[in-house]
């Protein structure tokens, strides 16, 4: 009897120490500075490089995230009749047009300051840094999803 309620009493300790644990929260400015180390890491960036590359870069990163907000607001409700969900989605092709316009016109801004084979390891490297945060994020909300996983 006094196992169990010392067995109890430890599980009760451990389950509201977990519970009082600080959650984490996403910092932009962190997510930002992981980033650009992890870019300068991986494209080998000279110090000279990263100064001259990284206000371009964020100059880019500010103007898409205006594009990725207006698609995120122009999709949150479906429009009601066929007509107006066909303009939708002619405006979200619009907006995604967009996007690769701005990346195009920075990448040729990035050919100014930096040879054309850290560009493409920069690409890569930033590709590769939200392939992994994703995973990581998925990997932490994972406990604590509580649906059944989706059929294919």
């Amino acid at each position: 009897m006094k196992r169990l309620i010392i067995g109890c009493i430890a599980f009760l300790l451990a389950l509201s120490a977990s519970a009082t644990e600080p959650q984490q929260k996403f910092s932009p400015e962190k997510f930002q500075a992981e980033l650009e180390q992890f870019i300068t890491e991986q494209a080998c960036l000279t110090p000279q490089e990263a100064t001259k590359f990284f206000p371009l870069y964020r100059e880019m990163q500010k103007k898409q995230r205006a594009i990725f907000n207006q698609m995120r607001t122009e999709g949150k409700i479906k429009p009601a009749d066929e007509a107006a969900c066909k303009k939708a989605i002619q405006r979200r092709d619009e907006l995604e047009l967009e996007l690769k316009s701005i990346a195009q016109t920075y990448h040729n801004k990035f050919f100014c300051v930096l040879p054309a084979s850290k560009v493409f390891d920069v690409i890569m490297a930033e590709d590769r840094f939200h392939r992994r945060a994703l995973k990581n994020w998925g990997n932490n909300r994972a406990p604590h999803n509580n649906q059944a996983p989706r059929k294919k």
